[in-house]
């Protein structure tokens, strides 16, 4: 195999990486708990949020709020590195931090 033709796979496989990247950037990822709903983007942007509990949030009700706001963000983080995994197959690890 000549230097061209490896040059040319390695750049394919860098073209086809980048564009799982970038579906994998537009994909939009919920997080929910009981009051708190969440949607991340691939980017682990933040898009919107959204309290599903009903009444008025007491001084108590306040870090359980929290508690919950936190649960439905680690739920959204867990489903996009799950995509994440899953769409870039081996190569997950050495582009972390890389793309």
């Amino acid at each position: 195999m000549n230097m061209q033709s490896i040059m040319a796979q390695a750049q394919k496989m860098q073209r086809d990486l980048q564009k799982k990247k970038d579906e994998l950037n537009q994909e939009l990822f919920p997080g929910k708990s009981d009051w708190v709903e969440v949607v991340f983007n691939g980017k682990k942007e933040l898009v919107s949020v959204k309290i599903l509990f009903e009444g008025d949030i007491t001084s108590d009700d306040k870090e359980m709020l929290e508690d919950m706001f936190s649960l439905a963000v680690k739920d959204a983080m867990n489903k996009i590195e799950k995509s994440f995994q899953e769409k870039m197959g081996p190569y997950a690890n050495m582009l972390d931090g890389i793309m």
